[in-house]
């Protein structure tokens, strides 16, 4: 749910009519970065509070009956076909390139994936990004399965650089300057994940190269490459979260985010 931080941000910049040849998105910027490509600002926060305490959409009981905490046909086919919209149309009218990250459960690796057209195979990667583990089945697509792009690759900055993109807007739901450091708890998950051993040894070693992007996006923003938008401290949101107010606060600090660096946007892009 830190991710309402990002639709924020990018509600302000769409409203604005800052426009990016690309978007990469990860995890919870997958889901909700999509819309960035079908134009509808305000879609995320809407449908992330009406649906906030349905247990369809994400609860206990979910994840007891389908082995999925955000229940996967609810979120992936009944609310954005039927309950609240995803403009398919627009989507692919839309040349703007919209990438997802996901990991491969039998390498543990980073699989990026470029999605054209909102089809079921696109909202089926699309919910691979956001798959955390343990509280999500692994997704089945073609002969693969896979879980969150978070666990290989969080901050996809080298990737977008490796097609061209030279000058990159960054949005992080952390505070610059904010790294991660090893936790003995993470040995508690190994017999939890002992089908994906490549699995847990990605989520063993994430903070590794998790901070190594951080600085990564430091040297790109000091050289004048990258800019970042980031909250100015912690979010204080939890992944899951059922409560309205928070997240209408949540995402109102992205919005806040966006307006004050606007300006910065636009010199940065043109």
């Amino acid at each position: 749910m830190r991710g309402l931080f990002t639709a924020g941000v990018l509600d302000v910049l769409m409203e604005h009519g800052v426009r990016f040849d690309g978007i990469v998105g990860v995890s919870a910027g997958a889901c909700f970065g999509c819309n960035y490509k079908s134009g509808q600002p305000g879609r995320v926060i809407r449908y992330n509070k009406r649906f906030a305490r349905d247990p369809r959409y994400c609860s206990w009981t979910s994840l007891l009956r389908t082995g999925d905490l955000f229940n996967a046909d609810f979120c992936y086919r009944a609310l954005p076909m039927e309950l609240d919209p995803f403009d398919c149309a627009a989507y692919a009218a839309n040349p703007m390139e919209f990438h997802v990250v996901a990991t491969d459960c039998a390498t543990g690796k980073a699989v990026y994936k470029r999605l054209d057209k909102a089809d079921e195979e696109a909202f089926r990667w699309i919910q691979a990004s956001a798959s955390m583990p343990l509280v999500s089945r692994p997704v089945r697509i073609g002969g693969g399965e896979y879980l969150d792009g978070g666990l290989s690759d969080g901050i996809p900055l080298r990737y977008f650089e490796s097609l061209g993109y030279s000058r990159n807007v960054v949005i992080t739901t952390r505070p610059h300057g904010y790294r991660k450091f090893p936790t003995w708890k993470i040995r508690l998950l190994k017999p939890l994940l002992r089908r994906h051993p490549n699995v847990y040894e990605a989520l063993a070693t994430r903070y590794k190269w998790y901070n190594a992007a951080l600085e990564y996006v430091d040297s790109r923003v000091a050289s004048g490459d990258a800019l970042l938008i980031a909250p100015e401290k912690p979010l204080e949101i939890s992944r899951v979260c059922h409560d309205l107010d928070t997240m209408q606060r949540v995402y109102d600090i992205g919005r806040r985010a966006g307006e004050s660096t606007l300006a910065a946007a636009a010199a940065f892009l043109a």
